[in-house]
């Protein structure tokens, strides 16, 4: 890889608000570069670390900036990443001391999913997946403890891989619970993280939490060991997806071999926040929480005391049906290989987060959090989307140090999948976006094809994406179907752009219908498409005129001000057409 020249795209790259903390300047990343050895296995590749992590000439905020200090070398995990070639671009921003999986508890903003809408980003380490979602860096590093390197991974339609705890070193790492904490990793390709994996896993002598992966792949107890065996894959039935019957039809596209009971690891995952392992994070926090309270967010104070009231015997307790538990678990691996569970069970928006920001928060973590309890691994990958145009996604568990393994297998769903979307279509009555007899259109579907789990997404293009247009090749080059042509419902005005882009903006006053088009696009080629929107321009909800809903391009408000109305002529095509420009 071009070195300056991955410099320059991720200098280039559209920064959201709320995703970056602090970054190296153009003249540091490039005297970085300068020292890339091609010959090394991450060469050029850039990359984002969550700000809890240390990296030497940025401060380490976790999230407060009253707690912020300078360190003077990087992370051990960092350092290896760095002397196999990759580059740091920055910091990315989280939930305040790591305490959240929503992305909304930060003083330095609150990121949004790639897929807009309002949709939170997911925690706490939002900015890592943002920045790996839209384009910004090659992947980054994040944290996990309750499930922050697989909820945002989920959010924004991108690969987490959560390592067996200690496999990664967390010397360097600002802790939230020590004995639980992971480094994580966030790719838009499975290979990508894999690569990452490989460079920056291994036992650190100064890290009394590290550990070593057996020469052999810890196999689960009962586990088939035939070589090229297909894994024994578990699905739980029943679950809870918080009225969403969007991702609980996600979640049913996979088929696994073996109905599990997870109800011992649910019950493990609640020991998390509602019993004494909240008191953990007052060990290494306490003292800064009773020196410096108003420092902290008032939600992520009211998490942190809530430790404040077990005490020594509830620790014990607790540990001791912990045990129990794990007894348990290891009865579900002599029936299985790998678990396969939603990474969430429903999505939220921002306002819909601050309606309830722990009640919710808790139905987010309710299929992650038991993970490091436990000791198990935990791969996550996008599945799709549903009916409405919301990422679904799922993890793979395995118990410690199968990581590999579960890798491997998440590699070959991901290849079947992209098998899948290159087959022939459905039939027009299963078909997203087909028309029906009485020509009306069935838009937003997510449909499955022949292969296991070929999702893929309805979306209404306005501008250059359309046939004809300068970008339709990034459509078509990512397998993408023209559905139709479609109008809007009179909701919208469309703007002329100074750089020569159209512009969509929802208006509550004095709206047109708008003439778009409808493309089918294979949902694993979706996050590339992603990365190559520029600000400020995102996806969002459009409503047609017929009344469906579909995800679309929208305009940020701001960006039009002083821009040319150009709502009259209809569309985008017809204003080319007419030649309305002056």
């Amino acid at each position: 890889m071009d070195a300056h020249a991955n410099v320059d795209a991720a200098l280039a790259a559209p920064a959201p608000d709320g995703v970056w903390i602090s970054r190296f300047s153009a003249t540091e990343l490039h005297r970085h570069a300068d020292a890339v050895n091609p010959g090394l296995p991450l060469a050029g590749m850039t990359f984002a670390v969550k700000d809890n992590i240390d990296v030497a000439g940025l401060p380490t905020t976790a999230g407060c900036a009253d707690f912020a200090y300078l360190p003077e070398r990087h992370a051990p995990v960092v350092q290896r990443l760095v002397d196999a070639g990759a580059i740091v671009v920055g910091k990315t921003n989280l939930d305040q001391f790591a305490t959240g999986l929503t992305g909304a508890r930060s003083p330095y903003g609150a990121p949004e999913s790639v897929f807009g809408g309002g949709l939170i980003s997911g925690g706490s380490s939002s900015g890592s997946a943002v920045a790996v979602a839209n384009g910004s860096v090659h992947f980054a590093l994040g944290t996990d403890t309750a499930g922050s390197g697989r909820v945002p991974a989920a959010l924004n339609g991108i690969v987490g891989i959560k390592p067996t705890r200690g496999l990664l070193s967390t010397v360097g790492v600002v802790p939230a619970c020590r004995s639980l904490d992971c480094v994580s990793i966030f790719a838009r390709e499975l290979s990508t993280a894999e690569s990452v994996m490989r460079v920056a896993r291994g036992r650190v002598p100064e890290d009394p939490w590290s550990r070593e992966a057996p020469r052999e792949p810890k196999a689960a107890p009962g586990a088939r060991q035939q070589p090229g065996a297909w894994p024994r894959i578990g699905v739980a039935e029943g679950l809870d997806f918080f009225g969403d019957s969007g991702q609980e039809k996600a979640y049913a596209r996979f088929a696994g071999d073996v109905t599990v009971d997870v109800g011992p690891l649910l019950e493990a995952g609640d020991l998390l926040y509602r019993g004494p392992w909240v008191a953990e994070r007052l060990a290494d926090l306490g003292e800064f929480l009773t020196a410096r309270p108003d420092s902290v967010l008032p939600v992520t104070r009211r998490v942190l005391e809530t430790g404040l009231g077990f005490s020594a015997a509830d620790a014990f307790r607790a540990r001791h049906r912990l045990q129990e538990l794990r007894a348990a678990a290891d009865r579900m691996w002599e029936r299985i290989d790998v678990l396969v569970l939603p990474t969430v069970g429903t999505t939220f928006t921002h306002a819909e987060i601050a309606e309830d920001p722990i009640g919710r928060n808790l139905m987010l973590g309710r299929y992650t959090q038991f993970a490091n309890l436990l000791d198990m691994a935990a791969v996550t990958v996008p599945n799709g989307f549903t009916e409405d145009g919301r990422p679904a996604s799922l993890t793979l568990f395995g118990p410690a140090f199968s990581d590999d393994r579960l890798t491997a297998l998440a590699r070959s769903l991901h290849e079947r999948e992209r098998a899948a979307a290159s087959e022939p279509e459905p039939t027009t009555e299963d078909r997203p976006g087909a028309a029906t007899a009485d020509g009306h259109l069935l838009v937003g579907r997510v449909f499955e094809g022949p292969g296991a789990g070929g999702a893929a997404m309805t979306l209404a293009v306005v501008g250059l994406h359309l046939s004809g247009e300068p970008r339709n090749s990034e459509l078509v080059e990512r397998g993408g179907t023209l559905l139709g042509t479609a109008r809007t419902a009179p909701l919208y005005r469309m703007y002329e752009l100074p750089a020569g882009a159209p512009g969509l903006v929802r208006v509550d006053d004095g709206g047109a219908a708008i003439e778009i088009e409808l493309w089918q696009l294979p949902a694993v080629t979706v996050g590339g498409f992603l990365a190559g929107i520029p600000a400020p321009l995102s996806l969002g909800r459009l409503l047609l005129e017929d009344g469906a809903e579909v995800t679309g391009f929208l305009c940020e408000a701001y960006a039009v001000s002083g821009a040319r109305d150009i709502t009259a002529s209809g569309g985008w095509r017809n204003h080319r057409l007419k030649g309305t420009h002056s």
